[in-house]
């Protein structure tokens, strides 16, 4: 990272749900704002914009010489790949400046049809280290928006080992769950995080060991570590917030603005305007602990209501922040001339006549007229004056001059600066049988582990390593699984790890995110593409492809009628067993204040209805949650895929054994079971 970019200052970018959280943004002081239409982005509950309000927003914000950016950060289907082309002509033509995607499908629409339109890497691409960094700039994004689950230390490595530009939530709700990685919405009430439509289920009363609403973290606040942030070249500090009202966008404007400037900021305000009981920074400092969380009690909701009025305050007035020069020249031949500039765009006004009094317009007096912009974006920073025959203006041709000059800049900056567009249709290889009669079992653990004989077997990278005689047992039929949430330090860990399998003779790895198909790349193992992908369509598929991944497993979220509708010859497979994962923490809710304790790595949590979830950690990386009820299909398979992996987590070997049998004969289970979402419809 070049020293210059280094010492820029960050953006300030807020959130917009509506047009009155644009302005309130605007007026209190945002370099950008981010906002979403009424299609394709992940708060489809906020008011959104419809397209006439956003080509309003566009000359709003660019007038005030604020960047705009449109969230399309949703998985999407097939059969709204043609609307999400359309959305990409038109955000095109309308010259937002960024498009923040989660869907490689969306990103490759974009990069294709309108190569020059920044894509920015959606904070739901769970991208959490330097290597998934540097892969999304290699795919083309100019902007990573980073999990907020990292430490300064982390995101001080990622931006040494990587050039693109890096977005960090400094404000606003923390999920539990890394953002693209949650699943418990729409697995418990068909309302999917990753489409949009997230109920906050989290935000229940879910109870571990005595405590209670052990899902639910305080909002972050990290206004103190804007400077430290700033210092590690941070490009954008953003605001969390769509769904909530302007006041509260224009309070959190206002204190980063403030404490970006090393001002003192409101915190109690701040704090009374929405928070879940307080603020927490603990994921940026790595305290890890109880303290993070909190929800919302009635005194938070009466603080609200008591300080809603007097913030209005901050955003009743145009912000003046646009800076101009101006240039009048009163000539010989009685001719005014007013030429006002924002470095990048010039224009000229004239006044009809100037009459020669007594009393001659001095520059004091042309100054003051002239620097009368209330109401207005702009300030006067320059004024030079040239009036050699000491003539006059009245003062309403002055304010008529400074008007028109002003109503003609605005014009300029506000009009319409379309990016190309180009647009592409997308053709598939022809689409063979699909089999579905390979079963792939995945174990959590070796010691589940058996062997029958066919089909892959896929066991977590650090069990093979303990366990290395599986690699001459099993050969090409065993995949190493990398885990889901690789943090710098772990990372780190793993081409060692992967070199040292691969020489005593593994051949193959399975990705659930862009940093680990980079990792297994460089490898040189054969990369398998996990559930973690989130693939929903078939362009997806084949972008991931084109990148190396030999096959796939689809997103559990995906419904069987669209998996059969999928095109393209990539090898695909599903979920059909399994206590599926509904969410991944890096804080772990079962925690006590005392640290883990005696916790053998598998507990679980009860939600208000007395609901057992179980919770297991992952080689001390990492939480999951899992569904409470497994997933069987073995009676209700979906057809149109080449093979059904049986995902086991806290199982023992004979009931892994039970659950193949029962699944290869097309039995049932014993006990409850779910069919997913795969015969359900999703929001």
């Amino acid at each position: 990272m070049t020293l210059e970019n280094k010492n820029k200052k960050p953006e300030i970018l807020a959130p917009a749900g509506g047009m009155e959280q644009m302005i309130a943004a605007a007026r209190s002081g945002a370099d950008a704002v981010y906002l979403g239409t009424k299609l394709l982005n992940a708060r489809r509950n906020a008011k959104n914009f419809t397209q006439e309000e956003l080509l309003d927003a566009v000359g709003f914000c660019h007038e005030r010489g604020i960047r705009l950016y449109v969230t399309m950060n949703t998985l999407v289907f097939d059969d709204e790949l043609a609307t999400v082309r359309d959305e990409v002509r038109f955000l095109a033509q309308a010259g937002v400046d960024a498009v923040i995607v989660q869907d490689f499908a969306v990103a490759k629409i974009v990069r294709d049809c309108a190569p020059t339109l920044p894509l920015h890497a959606s904070t739901q691409m769970t991208i959490h280290n330097a290597a998934g960094a540097k892969a999304a700039a290699e795919f083309g994004f100019q902007r990573v928006v980073l999990a907020r689950e990292l430490t300064l230390a982390e995101i001080k490595e990622i931006r040494a080992q990587s050039d693109v530009e890096l977005e960090v939530f400094v404000h606003g709700a923390l999920c539990m769950s890394a953002s693209g990685a949650c699943y418990l919405s729409s697995m418990i009430g068909t309302r999917s995080g990753n489409r949009g439509q997230c109920a906050q289920p989290c935000r229940l009363n879910f109870q571990s060991g005595g405590r209670e609403y052990v899902l639910s973290l305080k909002d972050l606040s990290a206004l103190r570590h804007l400077k430290a942030l700033r210092e590690l070249g941070v490009s954008s500090f953003k605001i969390e917030g769509r769904m909530k009202r302007p006041e509260y966008v224009a309070m959190a404007v206002d204190s980063c603005r403030k404490a970006l400037e090393g001002k003192d900021y409101d915190t109690g305000t701040l704090q009374a305007v929405f928070s879940r009981g307080g603020f927490t920074d603990g994921y940026l400092t790595g305290k890890r602990d109880s303290d993070m969380f909190g929800y919302r009690t009635e005194k938070d909701v009466s603080a609200t209501s008591q300080v809603l009025s007097s913030i209005s305050e901050f955003y009743r007035r145009d912000r003046q922040s646009v800076p101009v020069s101006m240039d009048l020249r009163i000539n010989t031949q009685r001719r005014a001339e007013l030429t006002v500039s924002d470095k990048v765009n010039t224009v000229t006004v004239f006044a009809d006549a100037v009459l020669p009094e007594d009393n001659a317009l001095t520059r004091e007096s042309a100054l003051k007229g002239l620097a009368k912009t209330g109401g207005t974006p702009y300030f006067v920073k320059d004024f030079t004056f040239q009036n050699p025959n000491s003539l006059f203006l009245f003062p309403g041709q002055i304010k008529a001059m400074r008007r028109d000059a002003l109503k003609e800049l605005s014009a300029l900056r506000s009009a319409v600066k379309p990016y190309a567009f180009t647009p592409k249709s997308y053709t598939f290889q022809q689409k063979r049988p699909r089999k579905g009669r390979e079963v792939r079992l995945r174990f959590r653990s070796y010691d589940q582990f058996f062997d029958p004989g066919q089909g892959h077997i896929i066991l977590p990278v650090f069990e093979i390593e303990q366990h290395p005689e599986c690699i001459d047992s099993l050969k090409s039929r065993l995949i190493a699984e990398v885990p889901e949430l690789l943090f710098e330090n772990e990372y780190k860990k793993l081409p060692n790890v992967l070199a040292e399998l691969k020489a005593q003779g593994l051949q193959n790895a399975m990705a659930h995110n862009l940093s680990a198909v980079r990792l297994i790349k460089e490898s040189g193992l054969a990369v398998f593409g996990g559930y973690g992908l989130n693939i929903t369509n078939s362009l997806a598929a084949q972008v991931y492809s084109d990148m190396g991944v030999k096959d796939i497993t689809l997103s559990f979220e995906l419904a069987a009628k669209r998996i059969e509708r999928l095109e393209g010859d990539v090898v695909r497979g599903i979920l059909a067993y399994g206590y599926l994962p509904l969410m991944k923490f890096r804080n772990c809710p079962a925690k006590t204040a005392a640290g883990c304790g005696d916790c053998n790595g598998v507990t679980s949590l009860i939600d208000r209805r007395k609901i057992t979830f179980p919770l297991i950690c992952e080689h001390g990386y990492y939480g999951m949650l899992l569904n409470s009820v497994a997933l069987f299909i073995a009676d209700k398979p979906v057809d149109a895929v080449d093979f059904n992996t049986l995902y086991f987590t806290t199982e023992t070997t004979q009931v892994c054994r039970q659950i193949y049998e029962r699944f290869i004969n097309a039995g049932m289970l014993s006990g409850k079971a779910t069919t997913g979402l795969y015969y359900r419809t999703i929001e």
